[in-house]
């Protein structure tokens, strides 16, 4: 395992201290192997002292989990906030803000969704999981409104864009999307087909 530089913890909120190092610990390492015991060492408490708020590690790694659940919320809310004015150009910024979420996250986003992140032992990182895809399902319900997206189950729908952003991701994450195989602009072009399934009618793509 890479080091990092050990930051002593002196007086203040214990848990959110030993969760910050944690964090940098996987943000540089971009895997989950540490113990509870290093990460009490760079935090710079006894090895005791992480039992006080987490039972064990899996009891950490949903933490970190659920919070990543909640900066992929937050970015993906920024996004579709912009003043972007198409239903159609709004969705790709969001799906954008996921890809680069992962992309600037990668021991966080796999975290998310591996099985060390049991949404079923953990009602917290539920709740955090079900409001980001419920940002998607406001979205959808949106654009469905407005007349911009197909009226379909939106449950269809989300699970369509779900499985397209996540599998962009993953294969970004991988180094996959090789250019010989899906072009120079894989992931816009993956996004204009499925958006010409989602949009109704005809869409000047130079508007998104």
């Amino acid at each position: 395992m890479s080091e990092t530089k050990d930051r002593p913890y002196h007086h203040g909120d214990l848990r959110r201290a030993l969760i910050d190092t944690a964090l940098a610990m996987l943000a540089l390492d971009q895997n989950w192997a540490f113990t509870l015991r290093e990460v009490a060492r760079r935090t710079g408490v006894s090895h005791a002292a992480p039992y006080k708020h987490f039972r064990d590690k899996g009891v950490l790694l949903r933490e970190l989990a659920r919070i990543g659940f909640v900066q992929l919320g937050d970015a993906m809310t920024a996004a579709l906030s912009s003043d972007i004015s198409s239903m159609r150009g709004k969705f790709v910024a969001a799906a954008l803000a996921c890809i680069d979420f992962a992309l600037h996250n990668p021991g966080l986003y796999h975290l998310m969704f591996s099985s060390d992140a049991d949404k079923t032992a953990d009602r917290q990182l539920h709740d955090a999981a079900m409001n980001t895809f419920g940002i998607l399902l406001r979205f959808l319900e949106e654009a469905q409104r407005s007349g911009s997206f197909r009226s379909v189950p939106v449950s269809a729908q989300a699970a369509a864009c779900w499985a397209q952003v996540h599998g962009l991701a993953m294969l970004a994450l991988n180094r996959q999307l090789l250019e010989e195989k899906v072009g120079n602009e894989p992931v816009q072009a993956a996004l204009d087909v499925l958006l010409d399934g989602l949009c109704r009618g005809e869409w000047d793509r130079t508007r998104v």
